[in-house]
């Protein structure tokens, strides 16, 4: 522990003294003393230990709220709670060959709080038991509806589901995962405290790991959980770009359906799962005008499922991060979008997509250096040096790519930024889990044998 201790020590110093760092959390909203107490050796402690309760269950996960983000899941009016169960929600799940998840993840549909739902369950061309399992679940809830297609891909069986939806609103539940009883009567409640018509109602979720081996599952809060506070008032995207730099978690969020069909908002349909969700999440939230953000986790995400492995063998897997990246620029580019906080936000999923592709295939993959040209040759460089969130050796390799001169740019912007996702990290996890993630990105050959 003295050695994590030590080599946190060096990841937190920005080179002011210990002093300047606890400030700096202190002015981020960090808990004082009483939550978690800091000790001049850097090693962190808290009077009760945290540890996420097994995920195998329905239930709410227990993530520890930050006291600065509690607030109300239902506003009110004139001292009123609005009233709204008697608003359909459209539950569609795209479904293919899922039959391992597909009832639990029905069954958490169907015990929702909120009873007034339409469940669209899209059937892909299955070709496992999902059809049956879809049945059942319609023979014993009238609210359930099976509707058969041929494959296609998500994109299109999500059109699909759009198509027939008749809901006010709109969620997009993924097939392998589940989600908490309160979910989108908590979401509808909180929507319906502001007097102004609300387009996307988003949430952060929470990550389930070695969700096949019972007893090493574990559920922990998503990077998305205490990065936002819950909303005070709406706001559109450019004023929260980290809800576009992250996983897209298009499940996380539900959607007015007359403002889908007011701005012909659809998926851009890909075989298979294809990603189709990263051009409908920038389409979504660039034009979304009124944007509000619940900060608690109803939506529970299976992390590494097969499929998601490295080394992809076809050349489709290898360039899809790139290709869609450029389809989400290619959004961005039809709505005429040029707030640079937009464009920088973008930017960074670039950099994410693409050293994410390195670290799968390798830079000696000749797919991976074309994609990365690709990606880079649509950024302005001049907003890719301004980056504060963007790591000095990523920009580097940026200007050396593009054969173009590196220019000066200040490492305090970065800093600052490790300070931030620190204490964020602290927050949302405990000292435990941010010293287990450090010593993991310190001694990486101990992951190969975890």
């Amino acid at each position: 522990m003295l050695v994590l201790s030590y080599e946190l020590g060096k990841l937190l110093r920005p080179r002011p003294t210990f002093d300047h760092v606890r400030r700096t959390f202190l002015r981020a909203g960090f808990p004082r003393a009483g939550a978690i107490s800091c000790r001049a050796d850097l090693s962190f402690s808290r009077p009760s230990t945290h540890r996420p309760p097994p995920a195998a269950r329905l239930g709410y996960h227990g993530v520890r709220p930050h006291p600065a983000d509690i607030a109300s899941p239902a506003q009110m009016k004139d001292g009123i709670m609005p009233d709204v169960s008697q608003t359909l929600v459209s539950v569609i799940v795209p479904i293919y060959n899922v039959e391992k998840y597909l009832d639990q993840c029905l069954s958490s549909i169907e015990a929702q709080t909120h009873r007034n739902l339409e469940v669209l369950c899209i059937n892909d061309g299955s070709t496992d038991g999902s059809r049956d399992i879809i049945c059942a679940h319609a023979e014993k809830d009238s609210r359930v509806r099976l509707i058969d297609k041929k494959n296609g891909g998500y994109g299109e069986g999500c059109n699909m589901g759009l198509g027939l939806a008749k809901g006010e609103w709109v969620s997009i539940i993924e097939p392998d995962d589940w989600i908490e009883p309160g979910m989108y009567g908590d979401m509808l409640s909180f929507a319906a405290g502001f007097d102004e018509t609300i387009d996307v109602i988003k949430t952060p979720w929470t990550d389930i790991c070695n969700w096949n081996d019972p007893k090493k599952q574990r559920a922990y809060p998503s990077t998305m959980v205490h990065r936002l506070k819950t909303s005070a008032r709406p706001f559109t995207i450019g004023e929260q770009t980290a809800l576009i730099e992250m996983h897209p978690s298009i499940w996380s969020a539900i959607y007015r359906r007359d403002f889908l069909n007011e701005k012909s908002i659809r998926f851009i349909p890909f075989p298979g799962a294809g990603w189709a969700d990263n051009p409908f999440l920038i389409e979504t939230m660039c034009q979304a005008k009124a944007i509000v953000y619940l900060d608690k986790p109803y939506y529970n995400y299976r992390c590494d499922l097969p499929g998601s492995t490295k080394n992809h063998k076809t050349a489709d897997a290898v360039t899809r991060p790139f290709d869609r990246w450029i389809d989400m620029m290619g959004v961005l580019n039809r709505l005429g979008v040029t707030d640079e906080r937009i464009l920088k936000a973008h930017y960074l999923r670039g950099f994410n997509y693409t050293f994410g592709a390195i670290s799968d295939d390798g830079w000696d993959n000749q797919l991976v250096k074309e994609g990365a040209l690709r990606v880079f040759s649509m950024m302005r460089p001049e907003l890719v040096a301004g980056i504060d969130d963007l790591a000095p050796h990523r920009k580097k390799f940026f200007f050396d790519v593009m054969g173009l001169p590196t220019p000066k740019f200040s490492r305090g912007p970065w800093r600052r930024h490790l300070v931030r996702q620190v204490g964020s990290t602290l927050r949302r996890e405990g000292p435990l889990s941010l010293a287990h993630k450090v010593k993991r990105a310190l001694l990486p050959e101990e992951r190969s044998h975890a």
